[in-house]
């Protein structure tokens, strides 16, 4: 996978919404996505990271993208559809789905964890894909080929200590992954699959690891090859896959 050589225009045409798109892997999707032909809908909370994304893809010559300011943690049902219906109005359908919006938290044991915290990571990792991807569903069945795609991390998939919150809502993720995409393969044509981006040069990935040299990290653009695939034709009929970047 690490391997795959995605066409040029691989996302030609396609409509494909990321969320967290201001910065990190958000924002190497979102350039990287528009590179291949896609045009790509920005979600974040932060304005000014979303416009600056924006002028790098209209600067670069790809097709032009949207900006939707939105904040997760506090987004209510009716925001999401609110989104859908300027979604559709605008694009008429969704091609793709990126969730990579991600809140770490603290580290720290169960018996100490804040509270308050825990809420807000569940509700942000958890909680905020499965209101956006309930509220997108008829946006991407209008989709001849749709993919969404979550965002998982190694403590998705094996817990770690102190990890808590954050751990805990990716095993979550990992398990709406799987019930959607059973539940979509019978009668969609919309794939569902997850992406562990492993240890990446990310603020995030900072945050949790601090003594780390971000240098001996791969770039979230170094990264991508998973993405395209997932997000274009070359991956018709792979759902319900826990997949690595790395």
């Amino acid at each position: 996978m690490m391997d795959y050589t995605p066409a040029p225009d691989l996302l030609k045409n396609r409509v494909i919404l990321i969320t967290g798109a201001g910065d990190g892997i958000g924002r190497a999707s979102a350039r990287t996505f528009a590179q291949h032909g896609a045009t790509v809908i920005l979600l974040g909370r932060t304005t000014r990271k979303l416009e600056a994304v924006y002028d790098e893809i209209e600067q670069a010559g790809y097709p032009q993208p949207a900006i939707y300011p939105m904040n997760l943690e506090g987004a209510s049902p009716k925001d999401y559809e609110d989104l859908v219906t300027t979604l559709d109005r605008e694009f008429g359908r969704l091609d793709g789905l990126l969730h990579n919006a991600g809140l770490l938290g603290a580290l720290a044991p169960i018996e100490n964890a804040d509270i308050n915290l825990w809420y807000k990571v569940i509700q942000v990792n958890l909680n905020a894909p499965f209101l956006l991807t309930r509220a997108c569903l008829g946006l991407l069945k209008k989709s001849t080929d749709a993919s969404i795609v979550f965002t998982s991390s190694s403590v998705g998939r094996k817990g770690r200590a102190y990890w808590g919150a954050y751990s805990a809502s990716k095993f979550a993720v990992e398990g709406l992954m799987q019930t959607l995409a059973d539940e979509l393969a019978a009668n969609t044509a919309i794939r569902v699959n997850s992406i562990n981006p492993g240890a990446t040069r990310t603020a995030m990935r900072a945050a949790a690891f601090p003594a780390e040299d971000p240098n001996t990290l791969k770039t979230a653009e170094e990264i991508m090859s998973v993405y395209l695939y997932l997000m274009g034709a070359d991956s018709l009929g792979v759902t319900g896959q826990a997949l690595n970047a790395q």
